[in-house]
């Protein structure tokens, strides 16, 4: 059968409608989205044999998720506590969600969503440990903490300056030289330690000295200037809330350090970024 001209023109339009659209269809396959999360957080961010877990992993799926994102589509990047703020300004990740505590100076650098989570500054100490039990008493006691956390400047300028602080890369680091004893307490957000007491390695080797230093509100961190994108991420939060899933991720992952290590959380606090 011959084919008129206007007919094969037709056919031409349509194979290349065709072909765009299955281009269109795997570039929204492949698309991805980098999101900066800690990795060695037990119930907070953690990462082991490959997989992510802690409550900052399922906030970061949810919120990507609101912005169009399926969990493969994911990719988590390990950031610290000293270059949250380097990997955004450098684009290294679209937000952070890494126990991160909103505060003026970071605030220079980046601006913040939320708040999500509300955490205290706290001491995880050796169980046999009976001689800590408020601030005052880390003078001239050996501390840890990691390098870029507010909870070491917070010691060192207002609740302990006589106190030896020894700054690591992380918080099992300082946790191995606290069970060692070579250090009295690690100090950083209750959440935090909780988490690492809660392990079932760690059950009854250490607890929390429950005492309420600081008040900690976690924010993701983004560009600074990306005000489109806060907007869409508290959108996400509220969501979060109202939908019951934050209460959702709060038990399946802080539920066991309710009971190895008594610890309370806080109820969701109200978003004032960006408001």
């Amino acid at each position: 059968m011959k084919l008129s001209k206007a007919g094969a023109v037709a056919g031409v339009i349509v194979l290349a409608l065709t072909v765009s659209g299955c281009g269109a269809d795997n570039e929204a396959e492949q698309r991805k989205i980098a999101i900066g999360i800690k990795f060695d957080q037990p119930g907070i961010g953690l990462r082991e044999d490959g997989k992510f877990s802690g409550f900052d992993v399922d906030v970061a799926t949810y919120v990507a998720k609101e912005l169009g994102y399926k969990p493969e589509q994911i990719e988590f990047k390990q950031v610290f506590s000293s270059d949250r703020e380097l990997m955004l300004q450098f684009n290294e990740v679209k937000f952070v969600v890494a126990s991160y505590s909103i505060n003026d100076k970071r605030k220079a650098k980046v601006d913040f969503a939320g708040p999500y989570f509300v955490a205290h500054q706290d001491l995880l100490i050796r169980s046999t440990e009976n001689e800590i039990t408020k601030a005052e008493d880390l003078n001239r006691k050996r501390l840890c903490s990691v390098t870029g956390s507010t909870s070491a400047e917070n010691v060192k300028a207002k609740l302990a300056p006589k106190a030896e602080m020894l700054e690591l890369g992380g918080y099992s680091e300082c946790l191995v030289a606290l069970q060692d004893s070579t250090l009295d307490a690690l100090t950083t957000d209750n959440s935090i330690l909780a988490g690492y007491a809660a392990r079932p390695e760690n059950v009854g080797k250490f607890k929390l000295a429950n005492l309420n230093l600081s008040n900690e509100f976690y924010g993701i961190g983004l560009k600074k200037g990306d005000k489109e994108l806060q907007k869409k991420i508290n959108d996400a939060l509220g969501k979060m809330v109202k939908d019951g899933s934050w209460d959702k991720f709060v038990q399946q992952n802080f539920g066991a350090a309710q009971t190895a290590a008594a610890y309370r959380h806080e109820p969701a606090p109200q978003i004032t970024e960006g408001r």
